[in-house]
Protein backbone atom coordinates (compact mmCIF):
# COMPACT_ATOMS: atom_id res chain seq x y z
CA UNK A 1 0.00 0.00 0.00
CA UNK A 2 1.22 3.45 -0.97
CA UNK A 3 -0.12 6.95 -0.44
CA UNK A 4 -1.40 8.47 -3.66
CA UNK A 5 -4.18 10.65 -5.08
CA UNK A 6 -6.86 8.44 -3.49
CA UNK A 7 -5.09 7.08 -0.42
CA UNK A 8 -3.90 8.72 2.82
CA UNK A 9 -2.24 7.08 5.89
CA UNK A 10 -2.43 8.32 9.48
CA UNK A 11 -0.81 6.62 12.49
CA UNK A 12 -3.56 7.98 14.75
CA UNK A 13 -6.47 10.38 14.75
CA UNK A 14 -5.48 14.03 14.24
CA UNK A 15 -7.72 17.02 13.69
CA UNK A 16 -6.10 17.64 10.26
CA UNK A 17 -7.99 14.61 8.93
CA UNK A 18 -10.87 16.97 8.10
CA UNK A 19 -8.69 18.70 5.47
CA UNK A 20 -8.02 15.38 3.76
CA UNK A 21 -11.74 14.54 3.80
CA UNK A 22 -12.46 17.89 2.14
CA UNK A 23 -9.75 17.29 -0.47
CA UNK A 24 -11.14 13.85 -1.38
CA UNK A 25 -14.73 15.16 -1.51
CA UNK A 26 -13.69 18.05 -3.77
CA UNK A 27 -11.61 15.92 -6.12
CA UNK A 28 -12.20 12.26 -6.94
CA UNK A 29 -12.85 10.63 -3.58
CA UNK A 30 -10.46 8.40 -1.63
CA UNK A 31 -9.74 6.45 1.55
CA UNK A 32 -8.06 7.46 4.78
CA UNK A 33 -6.43 4.64 6.78
CA UNK A 34 -6.01 5.48 10.48
CA UNK A 35 -3.56 3.17 12.25
CA UNK A 36 -1.13 2.90 9.31
CA UNK A 37 2.28 4.59 9.14
CA UNK A 38 3.62 6.57 6.17
CA UNK A 39 5.23 3.45 4.71
CA UNK A 40 1.92 1.61 4.63
CA UNK A 41 2.60 -0.63 7.62
CA UNK A 42 -0.31 -1.43 9.93
CA UNK A 43 0.30 -0.03 13.43
CA UNK A 44 -3.20 -0.67 14.71
CA UNK A 45 -5.51 1.17 17.12
CA UNK A 46 -6.26 0.21 20.70
CA UNK A 47 -9.81 1.68 20.58
CA UNK A 48 -11.02 1.91 16.96
CA UNK A 49 -14.63 2.65 17.99
CA UNK A 50 -13.52 5.78 19.86
CA UNK A 51 -11.49 6.89 16.82
CA UNK A 52 -14.49 6.44 14.50
CA UNK A 53 -16.62 8.55 16.87
CA UNK A 54 -14.03 11.33 16.93
CA UNK A 55 -13.79 11.26 13.14
CA UNK A 56 -17.53 11.40 12.54
CA UNK A 57 -18.03 14.23 15.06
CA UNK A 58 -15.18 16.27 13.59
CA UNK A 59 -16.32 15.79 10.00
CA UNK A 60 -19.95 16.55 10.83
CA UNK A 61 -19.18 19.72 12.81
CA UNK A 62 -16.29 21.22 10.85
CA UNK A 63 -17.17 20.74 7.17
CA UNK A 64 -19.74 22.58 5.08
CA UNK A 65 -21.95 21.83 3.19
CA UNK A 66 -23.02 18.68 5.02
CA UNK A 67 -20.83 15.87 3.74
CA UNK A 68 -21.88 13.04 6.03
CA UNK A 69 -23.85 11.17 3.37
CA UNK A 70 -20.69 10.84 1.28
CA UNK A 71 -18.53 9.41 4.11
CA UNK A 72 -18.48 5.81 5.40
CA UNK A 73 -16.54 4.42 8.39
CA UNK A 74 -15.32 0.84 8.78
CA UNK A 75 -12.97 -1.14 10.97
CA UNK A 76 -10.71 -3.44 8.97
CA UNK A 77 -8.16 -5.99 10.15
CA UNK A 78 -4.77 -5.70 8.43
CA UNK A 79 -1.93 -7.91 9.67
CA UNK A 80 -4.04 -8.73 12.71
CA UNK A 81 -4.29 -5.04 13.57
CA UNK A 82 -7.49 -3.03 13.85
CA UNK A 83 -7.56 -0.15 11.38
CA UNK A 84 -10.22 2.53 10.86
CA UNK A 85 -10.93 3.24 7.19
CA UNK A 86 -12.77 6.42 6.19
CA UNK A 87 -14.16 6.04 2.68
CA UNK A 88 -14.92 9.45 1.12
CA UNK A 89 -16.82 9.83 -2.16
CA UNK A 90 -16.70 12.91 -4.36
CA UNK A 91 -19.56 15.14 -3.16
CA UNK A 92 -22.29 16.72 -5.25
CA UNK A 93 -22.05 20.17 -3.62
CA UNK A 94 -18.42 21.09 -4.22
CA UNK A 95 -16.57 23.04 -3.03
CA UNK A 96 -16.62 21.62 0.51
CA UNK A 97 -14.80 23.79 3.02
CA UNK A 98 -13.91 24.31 6.66
CA UNK A 99 -16.74 26.24 8.30
CA UNK A 100 -14.22 28.24 10.33
CA UNK A 101 -12.38 29.44 7.19
CA UNK A 102 -15.15 29.84 4.62
CA UNK A 103 -15.15 29.34 0.85
CA UNK A 104 -11.63 30.56 0.22
CA UNK A 105 -8.20 28.96 -0.26
CA UNK A 106 -7.64 28.72 3.50
CA UNK A 107 -10.78 26.61 3.86
CA UNK A 108 -11.04 24.65 0.59
CA UNK A 109 -8.69 21.75 -0.16
CA UNK A 110 -8.08 19.54 -3.18
CA UNK A 111 -5.97 16.45 -3.74
CA UNK A 112 -2.67 16.73 -5.59
CA UNK A 113 -0.74 13.46 -5.66
CA UNK A 114 -0.36 12.25 -2.08
CA UNK A 115 -1.03 15.70 -0.56
CA UNK A 116 -4.07 17.76 0.37
CA UNK A 117 -3.42 21.37 -0.63
CA UNK A 118 -5.42 24.63 -0.55
CA UNK A 119 -7.41 25.20 -3.73
CA UNK A 120 -6.77 28.30 -5.83
CA UNK A 121 -9.51 30.91 -6.19
CA UNK A 122 -9.86 29.93 -9.85
CA UNK A 123 -10.39 26.30 -8.90
CA UNK A 124 -12.95 27.32 -6.24
CA UNK A 125 -14.94 29.42 -8.71
CA UNK A 126 -14.85 26.58 -11.23
CA UNK A 127 -16.27 24.15 -8.64
CA UNK A 128 -19.01 26.63 -7.67
CA UNK A 129 -19.99 27.09 -11.30
CA UNK A 130 -19.99 23.33 -11.82
CA UNK A 131 -22.36 22.81 -8.89
CA UNK A 132 -24.53 25.93 -8.91
CA UNK A 133 -24.72 26.53 -12.66
CA UNK A 134 -23.99 29.64 -14.73
CA UNK A 135 -26.33 31.96 -12.81
CA UNK A 136 -23.94 34.25 -10.93
CA UNK A 137 -26.49 35.46 -8.39
CA UNK A 138 -27.50 31.93 -7.34
CA UNK A 139 -23.94 30.64 -6.83
CA UNK A 140 -22.41 30.47 -3.36
CA UNK A 141 -20.37 33.52 -2.47
CA UNK A 142 -16.66 33.05 -1.91
CA UNK A 143 -16.93 35.81 0.70
CA UNK A 144 -19.01 34.66 3.67
CA UNK A 145 -18.20 37.33 6.28
CA UNK A 146 -20.98 39.71 5.26
CA UNK A 147 -22.95 42.49 6.94
CA UNK A 148 -26.20 44.09 5.74
CA UNK A 149 -26.53 47.47 7.45
CA UNK A 150 -27.55 49.35 4.28
CA UNK A 151 -29.94 46.61 3.17
CA UNK A 152 -31.65 46.60 6.57
CA UNK A 153 -32.27 50.36 6.34
CA UNK A 154 -33.66 50.08 2.81
CA UNK A 155 -35.96 47.19 3.74
CA UNK A 156 -37.11 49.01 6.88
CA UNK A 157 -37.90 52.15 4.85
CA UNK A 158 -40.25 50.09 2.70
CA UNK A 159 -41.72 48.22 5.66
CA UNK A 160 -40.27 44.83 4.64
CA UNK A 161 -38.85 42.56 7.34
CA UNK A 162 -35.17 41.71 6.91
CA UNK A 163 -34.41 38.49 8.76
CA UNK A 164 -32.99 35.06 7.98
CA UNK A 165 -36.31 33.78 6.66
CA UNK A 166 -36.61 36.76 4.30
CA UNK A 167 -33.02 36.25 3.15
CA UNK A 168 -33.71 32.60 2.38
CA UNK A 169 -36.94 33.43 0.56
CA UNK A 170 -35.20 36.09 -1.55
CA UNK A 171 -32.25 33.72 -2.13
CA UNK A 172 -29.61 35.75 -0.34
CA UNK A 173 -28.97 32.55 1.63
CA UNK A 174 -28.86 29.15 -0.07
CA UNK A 175 -30.51 25.94 1.05
CA UNK A 176 -27.16 24.99 2.60
CA UNK A 177 -27.28 28.05 4.83
CA UNK A 178 -24.47 29.98 3.11
CA UNK A 179 -24.59 33.40 1.47
CA UNK A 180 -25.12 33.45 -2.27
CA UNK A 181 -23.63 35.99 -4.67
CA UNK A 182 -26.97 37.81 -4.48
CA UNK A 183 -26.33 38.16 -0.75
CA UNK A 184 -22.86 39.48 -1.59
CA UNK A 185 -24.32 42.09 -3.99
CA UNK A 186 -26.70 43.42 -1.33
CA UNK A 187 -24.13 43.26 1.47
CA UNK A 188 -21.94 46.11 2.69
CA UNK A 189 -18.97 44.16 1.28
CA UNK A 190 -20.21 44.15 -2.35
CA UNK A 191 -17.06 44.18 -4.56
CA UNK A 192 -18.77 45.85 -7.55
CA UNK A 193 -18.95 49.63 -7.86
CA UNK A 194 -20.52 52.49 -9.81
CA UNK A 195 -18.19 55.18 -11.15
CA UNK A 196 -19.37 58.63 -12.24
CA UNK A 197 -17.60 61.52 -13.94
CA UNK A 198 -18.62 65.02 -14.99
CA UNK A 199 -16.96 66.52 -18.09
CA UNK A 200 -16.55 70.02 -19.45
CA UNK A 201 -18.45 70.39 -22.71
CA UNK A 202 -19.50 67.44 -24.87
CA UNK A 203 -16.39 65.21 -24.84
CA UNK A 204 -14.06 63.52 -22.35
CA UNK A 205 -11.11 65.89 -22.53
CA UNK A 206 -11.59 67.87 -19.32
CA UNK A 207 -12.80 66.40 -16.00
CA UNK A 208 -14.87 68.63 -13.74
CA UNK A 209 -15.62 66.04 -11.06
CA UNK A 210 -15.60 62.30 -10.44
CA UNK A 211 -16.81 59.86 -7.79
CA UNK A 212 -16.97 56.13 -7.04
CA UNK A 213 -19.81 54.52 -5.09
CA UNK A 214 -19.23 51.38 -3.05
CA UNK A 215 -21.06 49.20 -0.56
CA UNK A 216 -24.41 47.48 -1.02
CA UNK A 217 -26.00 47.91 -4.45
CA UNK A 218 -28.93 49.53 -2.67
CA UNK A 219 -26.63 52.16 -1.17
CA UNK A 220 -24.82 52.65 -4.49
CA UNK A 221 -28.06 53.36 -6.34
CA UNK A 222 -29.12 56.00 -3.81
CA UNK A 223 -25.68 57.66 -3.82
CA UNK A 224 -25.38 57.63 -7.62
CA UNK A 225 -28.87 59.08 -8.02
CA UNK A 226 -28.10 61.93 -5.61
CA UNK A 227 -24.83 62.62 -7.44
CA UNK A 228 -26.52 62.82 -10.86
CA UNK A 229 -29.29 64.96 -9.40
CA UNK A 230 -26.75 67.56 -8.29
CA UNK A 231 -25.88 68.12 -11.95
CA UNK A 232 -29.48 67.93 -13.17
CA UNK A 233 -30.05 71.68 -13.32
CA UNK A 234 -33.41 73.38 -12.85
CA UNK A 235 -34.33 76.07 -15.39
CA UNK A 236 -37.34 78.37 -15.13
CA UNK A 237 -39.84 79.57 -17.73
CA UNK A 238 -42.78 81.91 -17.34
CA UNK A 239 -46.23 81.56 -18.81
CA UNK A 240 -47.85 84.87 -18.02
CA UNK A 241 -47.34 85.40 -14.30
CA UNK A 242 -46.79 81.68 -13.63
CA UNK A 243 -43.31 80.25 -13.17
CA UNK A 244 -42.60 76.73 -14.46
CA UNK A 245 -39.46 74.85 -13.33
CA UNK A 246 -37.93 72.43 -15.84
CA UNK A 247 -35.09 69.94 -15.19
CA UNK A 248 -32.40 69.13 -17.75
CA UNK A 249 -33.40 65.46 -17.40
CA UNK A 250 -36.76 64.15 -16.13
CA UNK A 251 -35.96 62.77 -12.66
CA UNK A 252 -37.92 59.59 -13.34
CA UNK A 253 -35.78 58.94 -16.42
CA UNK A 254 -32.60 59.11 -14.32
CA UNK A 255 -34.10 56.69 -11.81
CA UNK A 256 -35.25 54.18 -14.45
CA UNK A 257 -31.94 54.26 -16.37
CA UNK A 258 -29.92 53.78 -13.19
CA UNK A 259 -32.05 50.88 -11.93
CA UNK A 260 -31.98 49.25 -15.36
CA UNK A 261 -28.17 49.34 -15.47
CA UNK A 262 -27.88 47.77 -12.00
CA UNK A 263 -30.53 45.07 -12.45
CA UNK A 264 -29.36 43.90 -15.87
CA UNK A 265 -25.56 44.12 -15.65
CA UNK A 266 -23.41 40.97 -15.75
CA UNK A 267 -21.81 40.62 -12.32
CA UNK A 268 -19.60 37.74 -13.46
CA UNK A 269 -17.29 40.55 -14.67
CA UNK A 270 -15.68 43.00 -12.26
CA UNK A 271 -15.86 46.20 -14.38
CA UNK A 272 -17.84 49.07 -12.85
CA UNK A 273 -21.01 50.69 -14.18
CA UNK A 274 -19.87 53.98 -15.76
CA UNK A 275 -21.89 57.21 -15.65
CA UNK A 276 -20.62 60.09 -17.80
CA UNK A 277 -22.29 63.50 -17.47
CA UNK A 278 -21.72 65.93 -20.36
CA UNK A 279 -23.18 69.34 -21.13
CA UNK A 280 -25.66 67.87 -23.61
CA UNK A 281 -26.23 64.28 -22.39
CA UNK A 282 -25.76 61.58 -19.78
CA UNK A 283 -24.31 58.20 -20.78
CA UNK A 284 -24.71 55.10 -18.59
CA UNK A 285 -22.69 52.03 -19.56
CA UNK A 286 -23.11 48.63 -17.88
CA UNK A 287 -21.26 45.40 -18.52
CA UNK A 288 -23.22 42.68 -20.30
CA UNK A 289 -24.95 42.94 -23.65
CA UNK A 290 -28.41 41.62 -24.33
CA UNK A 291 -29.34 38.32 -22.72
CA UNK A 292 -29.32 35.48 -25.22
CA UNK A 293 -32.69 35.03 -26.89
CA UNK A 294 -33.75 38.70 -26.97
CA UNK A 295 -33.19 41.40 -29.60
CA UNK A 296 -32.85 45.18 -29.39
CA UNK A 297 -36.26 45.68 -31.00
CA UNK A 298 -37.89 43.37 -28.46
CA UNK A 299 -36.71 45.37 -25.45
CA UNK A 300 -38.63 48.39 -26.81
CA UNK A 301 -41.71 46.19 -26.82
CA UNK A 302 -41.26 45.47 -23.11
CA UNK A 303 -40.02 41.90 -23.57
CA UNK A 304 -37.68 41.03 -20.73
CA UNK A 305 -35.35 38.08 -20.16
CA UNK A 306 -33.83 38.45 -16.71
CA UNK A 307 -30.07 38.00 -16.35
CA UNK A 308 -30.44 38.53 -12.58
CA UNK A 309 -33.94 37.31 -11.84
CA UNK A 310 -33.52 37.11 -8.07
CA UNK A 311 -31.97 40.60 -7.89
CA UNK A 312 -34.86 41.96 -9.96
CA UNK A 313 -37.28 40.24 -7.58
CA UNK A 314 -35.65 41.97 -4.59
CA UNK A 315 -36.00 45.35 -6.32
CA UNK A 316 -39.62 44.52 -7.13
CA UNK A 317 -40.32 43.65 -3.49
CA UNK A 318 -38.82 47.01 -2.47
CA UNK A 319 -41.00 48.85 -5.04
CA UNK A 320 -37.92 50.08 -6.88
CA UNK A 321 -39.16 48.62 -10.15
CA UNK A 322 -42.79 48.34 -11.20
CA UNK A 323 -42.67 45.22 -13.35
CA UNK A 324 -40.13 43.29 -15.39
CA UNK A 325 -39.42 44.74 -18.82
CA UNK A 326 -41.02 48.19 -18.32
CA UNK A 327 -37.87 50.26 -17.76
CA UNK A 328 -36.68 50.99 -21.31
CA UNK A 329 -40.16 51.62 -22.81
CA UNK A 330 -40.91 53.95 -19.89
CA UNK A 331 -37.74 55.99 -20.50
CA UNK A 332 -38.65 56.54 -24.15
CA UNK A 333 -42.26 57.34 -23.22
CA UNK A 334 -41.08 60.05 -20.81
CA UNK A 335 -39.19 61.70 -23.68
CA UNK A 336 -42.20 61.80 -26.04
CA UNK A 337 -42.97 65.48 -25.40
CA UNK A 338 -39.41 66.59 -26.09
CA UNK A 339 -37.70 67.26 -29.41
CA UNK A 340 -34.69 65.15 -28.40
CA UNK A 341 -34.86 61.37 -27.84
CA UNK A 342 -32.74 58.81 -25.94
CA UNK A 343 -30.67 56.26 -27.83
CA UNK A 344 -29.23 52.84 -27.04
CA UNK A 345 -25.96 51.24 -28.14
CA UNK A 346 -25.38 47.53 -27.59
CA UNK A 347 -22.31 45.34 -28.08
CA UNK A 348 -21.67 41.72 -27.14
CA UNK A 349 -20.43 42.75 -23.69
CA UNK A 350 -21.84 46.19 -22.95
CA UNK A 351 -25.08 48.17 -22.88
CA UNK A 352 -25.11 51.97 -23.17
CA UNK A 353 -28.09 54.28 -22.84
CA UNK A 354 -27.70 57.93 -23.86
CA UNK A 355 -30.07 60.47 -22.30
CA UNK A 356 -30.09 63.86 -24.08
CA UNK A 357 -30.43 67.13 -22.17
CA UNK A 358 -34.06 68.17 -22.80
CA UNK A 359 -33.51 71.88 -22.07
CA UNK A 360 -30.22 72.54 -23.87
CA UNK A 361 -31.64 72.14 -27.40
CA UNK A 362 -34.51 74.46 -26.58
CA UNK A 363 -32.07 77.05 -25.23
CA UNK A 364 -29.96 76.85 -28.38
CA UNK A 365 -33.05 77.23 -30.53
CA UNK A 366 -34.07 80.23 -28.43
CA UNK A 367 -30.66 81.87 -28.93
CA UNK A 368 -30.92 81.22 -32.67
CA UNK A 369 -34.36 82.85 -32.76
CA UNK A 370 -33.12 85.83 -30.82
CA UNK A 371 -30.34 86.36 -33.34
CA UNK A 372 -32.76 86.02 -36.26
CA UNK A 373 -34.58 89.14 -37.45
CA UNK A 374 -38.04 88.00 -38.40
CA UNK A 375 -39.59 89.35 -41.60
CA UNK A 376 -43.28 89.71 -42.38
CA UNK A 377 -43.08 86.61 -44.55
CA UNK A 378 -41.55 84.58 -41.68
CA UNK A 379 -44.58 85.30 -39.51
CA UNK A 380 -47.08 84.70 -42.31
CA UNK A 381 -45.43 81.38 -43.24
CA UNK A 382 -45.33 80.26 -39.60
CA UNK A 383 -49.13 80.51 -39.27
CA UNK A 384 -50.16 79.95 -42.89
CA UNK A 385 -51.38 76.41 -42.21
CA UNK A 386 -54.04 77.47 -39.70
CA UNK A 387 -54.57 80.93 -41.21
CA UNK A 388 -55.22 82.43 -37.79
CA UNK A 389 -53.07 83.24 -34.75
CA UNK A 390 -52.90 85.27 -31.55
CA UNK A 391 -50.44 87.84 -30.29
CA UNK A 392 -49.38 85.29 -27.65
CA UNK A 393 -48.46 82.78 -30.35
CA UNK A 394 -46.29 85.39 -32.13
CA UNK A 395 -44.57 86.11 -28.80
CA UNK A 396 -43.78 82.43 -28.33
CA UNK A 397 -42.74 81.77 -31.94
CA UNK A 398 -40.41 84.75 -32.24
CA UNK A 399 -39.24 84.44 -28.63
CA UNK A 400 -39.86 88.11 -28.00
CA UNK A 401 -41.53 90.09 -25.24
CA UNK A 402 -45.20 91.00 -25.22
CA UNK A 403 -44.33 94.47 -26.47
CA UNK A 404 -42.17 93.03 -29.25
CA UNK A 405 -44.99 90.73 -30.41
CA UNK A 406 -47.43 93.68 -30.37
CA UNK A 407 -45.09 95.69 -32.64
CA UNK A 408 -44.89 92.78 -35.11
CA UNK A 409 -48.70 92.42 -35.18
CA UNK A 410 -49.22 96.19 -35.56
CA UNK A 411 -46.80 96.27 -38.50
CA UNK A 412 -48.67 93.44 -40.25
CA UNK A 413 -52.02 95.19 -39.65
CA UNK A 414 -50.71 98.47 -41.08
CA UNK A 415 -49.51 96.65 -44.20
CA UNK A 416 -52.89 95.00 -44.63
CA UNK A 417 -51.47 91.47 -44.43
CA UNK A 418 -53.70 90.42 -41.53
CA UNK A 419 -57.12 91.35 -40.16
CA UNK A 420 -58.10 91.54 -36.49
CA UNK A 421 -61.26 89.84 -35.27
CA UNK A 422 -62.84 89.63 -31.83
CA UNK A 423 -62.38 91.76 -28.73
CA UNK A 424 -60.42 91.60 -25.49
CA UNK A 425 -59.00 88.17 -24.70
CA UNK A 426 -60.69 86.66 -27.75
CA UNK A 427 -58.73 88.79 -30.28
CA UNK A 428 -57.42 86.77 -33.22
CA UNK A 429 -55.61 87.71 -36.41
CA UNK A 430 -56.55 86.23 -39.80
CA UNK A 431 -54.03 86.08 -42.63
CA UNK A 432 -55.41 88.01 -45.65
Amino acid sequence: MLENNNTEFKREFVDEIKKTVIAFANTAGGKIYIGVDDDGNAIGLSDPDSVMLKCSNTIRDAIRPDITMFVNYNVEIIDSKSIVVIDVQRGTSVPYYLESKGIRPAGVYVRQGASSVPASETAILKMIKETDGDKYENARSVQQELTFNSAKKEFATDGVAFNEQTMRTLKLISDDGVYTNLGLLLSDQCPHTIKAAVFEGVDKYIFKDRAEFTGSLLEQINSAYEYINRYNRTRSEFEGIHRIDIRDYPVEVIREALLNSVVHRDYAFSASILISIFEDRIEIVSIGGLVRGITKDEIFMGLSVQRNESLANVFYRLNLIEAFGTGIPKIFRLYEKFDVKPSIEISDNAFKIILPNTVLLKEKQSVTKQKHKFTDDDIIQAFKKTGVFTRREVEKYANVSQAGASRIVRCLLNKGKITRIGNGKSIRYIIN
